[in-house]
């Protein structure tokens, strides 16, 4: 399943629906990695409506006279979507979960999908709605069951553009809530960015213990492992562990429990501000995860 909603085409029955041949899709996808193919279960490369529409801004790039190169250029520029629209998406998607509407909910998001793109769709309608939905959670008991139907709903949702997404040739990032943690869509929006810039996911979830957490780390060796939490005493909790954790592999906390002095006092990375930002630092290496500090004598 695309992030749109709409079934991945194989290479030939895209290139009859962009009009283009498909030895030039391929040139155009391995000299200017204009398309982003995913894989299916039987390992076939699926093209996506966000590759349909690369193809077409190409298309009318090289209308207007630029360079293949020039044009692949303008034709992978992010798109800046209306921000009234995101906000009206996000208004849509709130009324869907105040009414349990799920067939409205999935229908908002196939759209905003298909119009802004995965990181705006989180950033401005998704991440948005459950802070809102959460909110209303403290208020009333229809505000809880909302809450469940929400995130019920969100997070299948997420889970679904998250298949296969630990296959690839990238760096490999674990993904992990503190014990005792619940809430991981976060974590989930969090870990599509990053493979959505090529990294491989191993995704832990929610209340993943410690010593199971530092056993997959010392079996994979990845360049990062981030743990999360809401609660800062679930952190405390496990203090020395971690401290232990982040002397032998690259560990970053993050959630609005990971303060930046209990950071500093364990030693390890903090990923701040929202997890969507945070990992296209990751991604681009304003956050270093290329090595883990030296283990102390």
């Amino acid at each position: 399943m695309s992030a749109s909603g709409a079934a991945p085409h194989r290479i030939g029955e895209f290139a009859r629906r962009v009009g283009v041949s498909p030895g030039l899709l391929r040139a155009w996808e391995q000299r200017y990695g204009l398309l982003r193919p995913v894989r299916s279960a039987g390992g076939y490369r699926l093209y996506t409506e966000q590759d349909a529409e690369r193809v077409a801004r190409m298309r009318r790039a090289l209308d207007d006279g630029l360079s293949a190169a020039e044009a692949a250029h303008a034709a992978l520029e992010p798109l800046t979507p209306s921000e009234g629209l995101l906000d009206d998406a996000a208004a849509r998607l709130l009324g869907a979960v105040r009414r349990y509407d799920e067939d409205g909910a999935h229908a908002v998001l196939d759209h905003s999908f298909a119009a802004f793109g995965l990181e705006a769709v989180l950033t401005a309608v998704i991440l948005p709605t459950l802070t809102q939905v959460g909110l209303e959670w403290e208020t009333s008991e229809a505000g809880i069951s909302r809450e469940h139907f929400a995130s019920h709903l969100i997070r299948g949702r997420l889970l679904s553009l998250a298949r296969l997404w630990s296959r690839g040739s990238g760096p490999l990032a674990v993904l992990a809530c503190a014990p005792g943690e619940a809430h991981d869509i976060s974590l989930l929006a969090f870990g599509l960015v990053l493979r959505s810039h090529g990294w491989r996911i191993l995704f832990l979830g929610a209340d993943t213990p410690l010593a199971t957490l530092a056993a997959t780390a010392e079996s994979t060796h990845p360049a990062i492992v981030v743990v999360t939490a809401f609660d800062p005493a679930r952190l405390e909790a496990e203090a020395a562990a971690l401290r232990r954790l982040g002397r032998s592999t690259p560990l970053a906390l993050a959630g609005p429990g990971a303060s930046a002095a209990m950071c500093r006092r364990l030693g390890v990375r903090r990923l701040d501000g929202d997890l969507v930002a945070a990992a296209r630092e990751v991604a681009s290496g304003v956050v270093r995860v290329a090595s883990a500090p030296e283990p102390s004598a």
